[in-house]
C-alpha cells in the first residue's frame, strides 16, 4: 500500500477523534455558559485541569503501553509484548483510585488555589466533585484507546470516542437544561459519556482477543518502563490545561473575572485545533513506532515529514476559520457583550502561536514513539516553565496584554527548543554506524 495511504488510514480517524475529544471539553462549557451565564462558563473552566489531569494520567499510561506493546511485538514477539498490555490496565486501575482518594477532600482548597471565588468557587466544586468520583472512567476511557488504535484500528478508536461524545450531548441536554442540574449535571453527562467509551474499549479488547488475562511478572519493571515514555504523552495532554490553570490565575490578577471568562471562550476553541494537532502526532505514531522497531529509518523520517506537512497545514486552516469566526465565539457560550467583545480584540494573538504549536506537538510525538525520552521531556516541559516565567515578567509591563502574549511567546520558544533538539537528533542519526 502507498505509504501516503497508509498515513491516511491511521491519522485522518485519530485527528477527527481528537477533533471529537476538543469539543468533548467544550461540550459542558456550551450547555453550562447559555443556561447560567459568565459565571457557569467561569466556574467550568477553572475546574477543568483536573478533568484534563485525569484524562492526561490515562493517555500517558496509555501511550506509554501502546509504544511498547508495538515495538516489542517487532523485537521480542507477540507473547513478551503481550505482558505490556496487562500492565497498562492494571496501571490504569491503579492510578484511577490513587486520582479519586487524592482529590476526594481537595476539590475546594483545589479550586481556591486556581483562583476561584463567589459564585465561581461554588459552582466549580459542585462540577468537580461528581468528576473526582468518577476518575475511573475518565482514566480507562483515556488509557485504552491508544491500544485500539496501535492495534491497526483507527476507525474503530473513532467510533469509541464518538459513542461517548455523542452520550455526553444528550445527557448534557437533559441534565443541564431540561432537569436544571448546573454544573453537578455537566459533570454527571461528562462522566457516564466516558462510561460509554470505556465499556466500548473493553468490548473491543475482548472481541480481538488483545492478551488481557495472564502473566503479570515482572510488573514493576514493565511499570517504570510505561511511564518513561508516558511521562511526555501525559506532560502534551496536560500542557494546554495547566497553561489555562496559569492564564487563570494571572487573568484573575490582572484583568478580573471578565478576563477569566474571554479567555474560557478562547480556550475552548483552541482546545479544538490542539487536539487536532495531537490527533495528527498521536496518529502517526503507531506507525513510527512499528518501524522504528523494524528498523526502517527511512520510512520513519518520511511519515514525521508527512505529519509536519499536515499538521502545519491544519494549523493555518484553523487560523483562518477562527479569526473568520471570532465575533461568534462569544456569543456560542453563552458570554456577555462586553467578554464577546475582549474575545474579538484577543483571539488573534493567540492564532499567532498555532503553526509553532503544531511543529513543537509533532516534534514530541516523534520523540517519544521513537523511545527518544530525555527530548520528548525537554520539548513537553518546556513550554508551561517557560509561560510561567514569561507571565511574571510582562503583565509588569503590559498588564493583561502581557498575559495574553506569555502564552504566544512561550510556544515560539519551544518551537525553537524543539527544532534544535530535531537537529541533534538528525545528527546523531547520521553519524551513527
Amino acid at each position: 500500500m502507498n505509504q501516503y495511504r497508509i498515513f491516511l488510514k491511521y491519522v485522518a480517524p485519530s485527528v477527527l477523534a481528537f477533533a471529537l475529544s476538543g469539543v468533548y471539553a467544550i461540550v459542558d462549557g456550551f450547555f453550562v455558559g447559555h443556561s447560567m451565564g459568565d459565571a457557569g462558563l467561569s466556574a467550568i473552566n477553572i475546574a477543568f485541569p483536573v478533568v484534563s489531569l485525569m484524562q492526561s494520567v490515562g493517555t500517558g499510561i496509555g501511550m506509554g503501553g501502546a509504544v511498547l506493546w508495538t515495538v516489542r511485538k517487532e523485537t521480542e514477539g507477540p507473547d513478551p509484548a503481550g505482558k505490556y498490555i496487562r500492565a497498562t490496565l492494571l496501571l490504569l486501575l491503579i492510578s484511577s483510585m490513587l486520582t479519586t482518594a487524592f482529590f476526594f477532600f481537595l476539590t475546594g482548597p483545589v479550586l481556591r488555589l486556581f483562583g476561584a471565588r463567589g459564585d465561581i468557587l461554588t459552582l466549580g466544586k459542585d462540577y468537580l466533585d461528581v468528576i473526582v468520583l468518577g476518575a475511573v472512567f475518565q482514566i480507562l476511557a483515556t488509557g485504552i484507546v491508544p491500544f485500539i488504535r496501535n492495534n491497526s484500528s483507527s476507525f474503530f478508536a473513532l467510533i469509541t470516542m464518538m459513542s461517548g461524545f455523542l452520550s455526553n450531548i444528550l445527557l448534557d441536554y437533559l441534565f443541564v437544561w431540561v432537569w436544571d442540574m448546573g454544573t453537578a449535571g455537566a459533570a454527571l453527562a461528562t462522566i457516564l459519556g466516558q462510561a460509554v467509551t470505556t465499556v466500548l474499549a473493553f468490548a473491543y479488547l475482548i472481541y480481538s482477543r488483545l492478551p488481557v488475562t495472564g502473566s503479570l511478572a515482572g510488573f514493576g519493571k514493565m511499570a517504570g518502563n510505561i511511564w518513561k515514555i508516558g511521562v511526555a504523552p501525559f506532560g502534551l495532554t496536560l500542557s494546554p490545561m495547566i497553561s489555562l490553570m496559569l492564564i487563570n490565575r494571572f487573568s484573575m490578577v490582572n484583568g478580573g473575572a471578565m478576563a477569566v471568562a474571554c479567555y474560557a471562550c478562547i480556550a475552548y476553541a483552541l482546545t479544538i485545533v490542539q487536539m487536532l494537532m495531537q490527533g495528527v502526532g498521536d496518529g502517526v505514531q503507531p506507525l513510527l513506532s512499528q518501524y522504528y522497531g523494524e528498523g526502517k529509518t527511512d520510512l520513519v523520517r518520511r511519515m514525521r515529514k508527512t505529519a509536519y506537512i499536515c499538521a502545519v497545514g491544519l494549523a493555518l486552516l484553523s487560523n483562518a476559520v477562527l479569526f473568520a469566526a471570532r465575533s461568534g465565539l462569544g456569543v456560542l457560550f453563552g458570554s456577555s457583550d462586553d467578554v464577546s467583545a475582549m474575545v474579538v480584540q484577543v483571539l488573534p494573538i493567540f492564532l499567532f502561536g498555532l503553526i509553532f504549536y503544531a511543529f513543537s506537538r509533532i516534534t514530541t510525538s516523534g520523540f517519544y514513539a521513537t523511545e527518544n525520552n530525555l527530548y520528548s521531556y525537554l520539548c513537553v516541559y518546556a513550554e508551561p516553565a517557560l509561560l510561567l516565567i514569561l507571565l511574571f515578567l510582562l503583565p509588569l509591563v503590559l498588564g493583561q496584554t502581557g498575559v495574553w502574549w506569555s502564552v504566544v511567546l512561550s510556544q515560539i520558544l519551544t518551537a525553537c527548543l524543539a527544532l534544535a533538539l530535531k537537529t541533534a537528533e538528525n545528527k546523531k542519526i547520521a553519524v551513527s554506524p
